[in-house]
């Protein structure tokens, strides 16, 4: 059962029993919060984006990173893979709640729920995730 103990600070820290009986302080409650179904927008416009689409598989992981000084778009995210490579965009109409999150520092990222080669365009469908 867990019990709770004052600190030196006066303030109540949650202990539980862990294995063989030592007591383990809580960890804070971490999850990845879905919010909105998108693609990536600007594949046609990466370089090399041919070679990089075979390493790209669903459920991979995108990084998400601010753009404020992008001169088409002030809200713009620039989505990159685990290795740090560009691969596009979140879609200008879809940005405007997003940057403002990720402005206020919020942590977000996507997940690729798939891909598919329509002409000249690699379209990546993802899921747009924050994380708190």
């Amino acid at each position: 059962m867990a019990e709770l103990v004052k600190s030196e600070g006066g303030s109540l820290v949650g202990l539980f029993h862990g294995k063989g009986g030592d007591l383990v302080v809580g960890k804070p409650f971490e999850r990845d919060i879905f919010l909105f179904d998108t693609y990536v927008a600007g594949t046609s416009y990466v370089e090399g984006i041919e070679e990089l689409e075979p390493h790209l598989n669903v459920g991979d992981a995108l990084d998400f990173f601010r753009e404020p000084d992008n001169p088409y778009d002030k809200r713009a995210i620039v989505i990159r893979n685990k290795d740090g490579v560009k691969i596009g965009y979140v879609p200008k109409a879809d940005n405007a709640v997003f940057s403002r999150l990720m402005d206020a520092g919020k942590l977000l990222f996507g997940r690729i729920s798939a891909k598919q080669t329509q002409g000249n365009w690699l379209k990546i469908d993802i899921k747009v995730f924050l994380h708190e």
